[in-house]
């Protein structure tokens, strides 16, 4: 049945009559339609939606503001021994911004077409995750299981703008200590193949602002020693080590984007009018390093650069993370074999990567915890902060079977040698 355009679904798209829907598919599109994006995300009403829900589990919610308008919301399943780690369920509330004129639906209708794909802002960053670890519990509830380790839901805010007022801070608050954590899975990415990604590790985040100063005058000379030509020295010394990025990456049938920097030119700043030379010009980057990388070698190079291309050319840094930290993939590690045994089990293929990006794991992995990244998303194109970002009705429903497996499988790890 096609709705009306301006129906409560909005957008056009094929919709399911009444009572043919799964109702976990109702509630992830119902969740969709929240506008908790930026620049001004609504989240009160992640909030109002995630204490109906607790009521539904009848599980205990705890709000937590970290910082002015920005809370954690917290349920918790008590394990029988709640003295053990515990198991941690993070995602992030927000979702990044749209353009609306590049979307086939109203990027938040929640729009599902009639081969099921489901239309919406955040449908696979990652609302999607979230209502999957939601009707996990609520069917392992249902069923009448309980397990050893306690379950924590979290549900963070701002990831998607560096997380300094979400997960960054809230590793540092006494709430968090009080989690006791053993474990934590976080988002991971969608795979196109049958298998899927698993991710264990991030690349550090740089942001990067270099500033260009240099001799004003009148935009009829040729003036020496001008901004101008300290930027454009600056410029192709970093698109020239993004090209040989690049290379290594198309060159090297076993690199993937994790295992090398990516460097893109984000933001150029400078002058006041035609007619006149700057005396400063500024160009931003975006660089994401590998854990493989040494940091402070690769700032040695940035600094030759700033160096070769002029005197008084300086650099500061907006977002500089420092952090190294792997999560084990061993199969003599508990947690580990926990996850990956309980996958193979359910016959899927795990593809073990670095996170070409960064998400609120490194946060975890820095207070030295393991984390995992991972969004049970196979034959499924990497949409995340595109146009028309959908996930399929089908995958969404499988994503939940692995999560009713796994939940289990991570709050039952035996207690861990040498005590916890």
């Amino acid at each position: 049945m096609l709705p009306d355009k301006d129906g409560p679904n909005g957008g056009g798209g094929v919709q399911d009559g009444p009572g043919t829907e799964d109702p976990s598919v109702t509630l992830f599109r119902e969740y969709l339609r929240l506008k908790t994006v930026h620049p001004e995300p609504d989240y009160d009403a992640a909030i109002r939606f995630l204490e109906r829900i607790a009521e539904e589990l009848a599980l205990p919610l705890k709000k937590v503001e970290v910082c002015p308008g920005r809370v954690v919301a917290i349920i918790t399943w008590v394990g029988s021994r709640p003295e053990l780690k515990s198991v941690v369920l993070n995602s992030h509330t927000d979702v990044v911004p749209v353009y609306e004129e590049h979307w086939k639906h109203d990027p938040f209708a929640a729009v599902k077409d009639e081969h099921g794909n489901i239309y919406g802002r955040g449908s696979q960053d990652m609302k999607c995750v979230t209502i999957q670890y939601i009707e996990a519990i609520r069917r392992l509830k249902a069923a009448g299981k309980r397990f050893s380790r306690t379950i924590h839901l979290t549900f963070v805010p701002d990831e998607e703008v560096g997380g300094h007022k979400g997960m960054e801070t809230f590793v540092k608050h006494p709430e968090f200590q009080k989690l006791n954590i053993g474990f934590a899975l976080d988002e991971g990415l969608a795979n196109p193949t049958n298998a899927y990604t698993v991710f264990y590790g991030e690349k550090n985040p740089w942001w990067i602002t270099v500033r260009c100063p240099g001799s004003p005058g009148h935009g009829s000379r040729f003036v020496e020693n001008t901004a101008a030509e300290k930027l454009r020295r600056v410029i192709n010394s970093f698109l020239e080590f993004r090209e040989k990025e690049k290379t290594r990456l198309n060159t090297n049938e076993c690199f993937t984007l994790g295992d090398v920097t990516t460097v893109n030119m984000t933001m150029v700043k400078g002058g006041v009018a035609y007619n006149v030379v700057p005396a400063e010009m500024d160009v931003s980057f975006d660089l994401r390093i590998p854990p493989t990388v040494n940091l402070q070698e690769f700032e040695e190079k940035i600094k030759a650069w700033c160096k070769e291309a002029g005197e008084d050319v300086t650099y500061d840094f907006a977002q500089k993370h420092m952090d190294q930290n792997f999560t084990s993939t061993e199969e003599s590690d508990p947690w580990w074999h926990a996850f990956s045994s309980t996958c193979k089990a359910m016959n899927m293929t795990l593809k073990k990567e670095i996170f070409p990006a960064a998400t609120d794991s490194r946060f975890i992995r820095e207070e030295g915890l393991p984390a995992i990244g991972f969004s049970p998303m196979n034959l499924t194109p990497i949409l995340l902060h595109d146009h028309n970002e959908y996930l399929n009705e089908q995958v969404f429903l499988r994503g939940i079977q692995v999560y009713e497996r796994l939940v289990p499988a991570l709050a039952s790890v035996p207690p861990l040698s040498g005590g916890e």
